[in-house]
């Protein structure tokens, strides 16, 4: 139910994809290769299984995992959205697709430079969720990106999106 109106608001601003993590993992060129803020969302309105070693990769050495008691902390029930991201802008050439492309390969175990959203690695559906994404064109996608954050966050209590670890 929270999956399917967030999906609406979502799809009302413009936003559009809502394709599976598995997928992009199959197949990223249905995602623009394009500047612009995507989100992730969880379909399951049920509590989630958090894995104690997730399958995110190990950049320069680092170990993406938290404990399971951080993920818990985090975690917040009446929300399917789990993270907001971003790609290009002014000082990035980055584009969603690349972007995006980054991501799944980080929680498909390679050592990737996407450590932003390494909570989602740690959920047992992670290939489950659901990514969907908004071209921005006449703004920078940092600044759409933290305004969807500040929205959320005025919506929530003052808490961020699950694996949204800065403002």
């Amino acid at each position: 139910m929270k999956f399917e109106l967030e999906k609406q608001e979502l799809e009302e601003a413009g936003f559009s994809g809502f394709v599976t993590i598995g997928r992009l993992m199959a197949d990223i060129s249905v995602v623009p290769a394009r500047p612009g803020v995507y989100v992730v969302m969880r379909q399951d309105d049920g509590k989630p299984a958090f894995l104690s070693r997730g399958t995110g990769g190990f950049f320069k050495g680092e170990d993406p995992n938290v404990g399971l008691d951080e993920l818990q902390r985090n975690w917040l029930d009446d929300t399917s959205i789990m993270y907001f991201g971003k790609a290009g802008g002014l000082k990035s050439s980055a584009t969603l697709q690349s972007r995006l492309s980054q991501y799944v390969r980080f929680g498909q175990g390679m050592a990737v430079g996407h450590r932003g959203g390494r909570y989602i690695w740690q959920l047992e559906d992670a290939k489950d969720l659901v990514v969907c994404w908004k071209l921005i064109t006449d703004e920078e996608p940092r600044d759409v990106e933290k305004l969807m954050i500040q929205e959320f966050k005025t919506k929530h209590g003052g808490r961020r999106p699950f694996a949204n670890l800065v403002d």
